[in-house]
């Protein structure tokens, strides 16, 4: 006996807010090739569009908190944002809810590790870089090919940093080595200069009461 279309109707839960949460979690249906299933959400955003009423929000935070379906960082609150959007006039969709996801999570370091694998390999072959030696940045050489590995590189560190609970420290301890690092080389540049630097020698009253009357003249 065959299902009266009202029967069938009935049959169909619809979509709610929390499946669509759920469902954006999910590996598969990320635009990125890595999984969420190791590291943890630094921060996440989730746009929610269709005919919502803020309360089927606020349920549905709370079985993701309860459920555990997001992992976030130790150090920081554990808290997902939520915009609501009305359907757009111009697109038509078949699901009454419709969601995008916009998150930071520290397992997108393994592609940026990735990325320096291939470019080391590269490196080492000088391929593709012919065309980059005519251009007058890297006239002097591909220092700045370096340059920008080093910053993916401590880019890593961090996003592997930002997965432990002592980050914080971590980060003060990084900043504390950048500011010893820029003394010295600031140290090192006034240990340079000979006393006959123009540099060093102070100028007079005189010298600067001349320069502000000719400022004060030309303007």
């Amino acid at each position: 006996m065959n299902a009266t279309p009202a029967a069938k109707a009935s049959s169909v839960r619809k979509t709610s807010v929390f499946d669509v949460m759920r469902r954006l979690l999910q590996t598969k249906n990320h635009m990125v090739s890595t999984s969420t299933k190791k590291g943890s959400y630094m921060s996440l955003l989730n746009i929610i569009q269709g005919d919502v009423d803020p309360s089927q929000v606020h349920k549905a935070l709370e079985s993701l908190r309860e459920k555990r379906l997001a992992r976030f960082i130790p150090w920081g609150p554990a808290s997902i944002q939520v915009a609501l959007s009305a359907r757009s006039p111009y697109t038509k969709s078949a699901h009454r809810v419709a969601g995008l996801m916009m998150a930071n999570h520290t397992s997108i370091h393994s592609l940026f590790e990735k990325t320096l694998r291939q470019y080391k390999t590269l490196r080492a072959r000088g391929a593709f870089i012919e065309q980059y030696k005519k251009q007058a940045i890297f006239a002097d050489g591909l220092d700045e090919f370096d340059q920008s590995a080093e910053i993916v590189r401590n880019l890593v560190d961090e996003y592997k940093a930002a997965d432990k609970a002592d980050y914080l420290q971590w980060g003060e301890a990084q900043t504390d080595e950048a500011q010893q690092a820029s003394s010295a080389i600031g140290a090192a540049a006034t240990a340079d200069r000979g006393p006959n630097d123009p540099r060093e020698r102070p100028s007079s009253g005189r010298n600067a009461a001349a320069a502000a009357d000719d400022y004060g003249q030309a303007y």
